[in-house]
């Protein structure tokens, strides 16, 4: 009889255990906010021209963001919230990158009309003596 109670004690204490288990997987929220955060990144990074500069970084950011929203949609909240980070870090680079390659174009472009301005110069100016 003893050991009859000892087994149901462990048993019930198991199945406590798992119930406390599924509660806090159940409480934890989904990460609404970081996903809405990451989605207006990838807004922002599309709008600065990244899918063009950016191509490579924008389809993470995209794919990451997307993957997020069905974790999120599954309940599954770590991974959603992971992924929603990474998509904002991703959505950020690709912003930058389009920045640098912007700045980079201009600068090569200035760089010829100043080339193209010196060699102007030369031919207009008089040969000194």
């Amino acid at each position: 009889m003893f050991v009859e109670l000892s087994r149901l004690t462990q048993g019930l204490t198991v199945c406590a255990a798992a119930v406390i288990g599924l509660a806090a997987c159940a409480s934890t929220p989904v990460p609404n906010e970081k996903i809405a955060v990451a989605k207006a990144q990838v807004q922002r990074a599309e709008q600065s021209g990244a899918p063009e500069l950016a191509p490579v970084e924008m389809a993470a950011a995209r794919d990451k963001l997307a993957r997020a929203e069905k974790a999120a949609a599954d309940r599954d909240a770590q991974p959603a919230a992971q992924l929603a980070e990474q998509a904002n870090v991703d959505a950020q680079l690709a912003e930058a990158t389009a920045q640098q390659q912007r700045s980079h174009k201009a600068e090569m472009e200035s760089d010829a009309s100043m080339q193209a301005l010196r060699q102007e110069s030369l031919r207009s100016s008089p040969p000194t003596q």
